[in-house]
């Protein structure tokens, strides 16, 4: 891919934010890291950049483990080592999403807020401005660097520090609804919300900070199904799919 400025998109942003759960990583149910599943997600993020967009993503680490898993009974690990061990896991899902990327041609930057020089360039917001302005995908791994916080504030504070036009949750439903689709099968689904509905009704879009990031500096979220292939292209083209949280609907 060429390292000239990326000025001429297709769809209606110029650059997003997709925030990747550590889920995405695995199969449904499952740990660890399938690489037919990163390189799933891959693709589909390779044929939305070459739309033109510039793209951002937040990984999460909960295929690998979570903080929380350390924190209930009697362990011995620290709530904020236990944070710090889910920054880590980030990383080797971007180092798997790094080279599943490059495979295909793109090329990619992989930047950790957790000192890692060995695999990862610290996290610059200026150098990863000028990144994503030279057509490379940067890879935000780490969370914020800090414990006690979820990678959905991560997503959300990245989104507006990087100038992003909107924050695209992938997950593998196909957008917000009115109660957990996988357990009632007859949960609505939501195709609009405001951050006031998300607020008042207590819906699972994200964390409550990551909402309030976003409702304070009108920052739209989109969520939708990643599983469905092409779904990452029809987001960045605007297409009508998943739910659209914003401060007007």
């Amino acid at each position: 891919m060429s390292t000239t400025d990326s000025t001429t998109t297709v769809g209606p942003y110029n650059r997003i934010v997709l925030k990747l759960s550590g889920e995405s990583f695995a199969p449904p149910g499952e740990r660890g890291i399938s690489m037919q599943e990163v390189v799933h997600i891959a693709t589909q993020t390779y044929r939305a950049q070459q739309q033109g967009v510039q793209i951002a993503i937040v990984i999460g680490g909960g295929n690998i483990l979570r903080g929380a898993q350390f924190t209930a009974g009697n362990s011995s690990i620290q709530e904020a080592t236990a944070h710090y061990m889910g920054m880590i896991a980030t990383v080797i899902n971007g180092l798997a999403l790094q080279d599943a990327l490059e495979s295909l041609g793109c090329e990619t930057r992989l930047t950790s807020t957790v000192k890692m020089d060995g695999v990862a360039e610290p996290y610059i917001r200026r150098r990863a401005k000028r990144h994503l302005e030279k057509g490379r995908i940067v890879i935000l791994a780490g969370g914020t660097g800090a414990p006690f916080v979820t990678t959905d504030t991560a997503a959300a504070q990245k989104a507006l520090e990087l100038g992003a036009d909107i924050l695209m949750k992938a997950t593998r439903v196909d957008g917000v609804y009115s109660d957990d689709p996988e357990k009632n099968p007859h949960a609505e689904l939501y195709r609009e919300l405001s951050f006031q509905q998300v607020r008042e009704q207590e819906l699972r879009v994200m964390d409550s900070t990551a909402i309030a990031h976003c409702m304070e500096h009108d920052l739209p979220i989109l969520v939708f199904n990643y599983r469905e292939d092409g779904n990452i292209e029809r987001a960045v083209r605007g297409e009508t799919i998943g739910t659209s949280v914003t401060s007007r609907a």
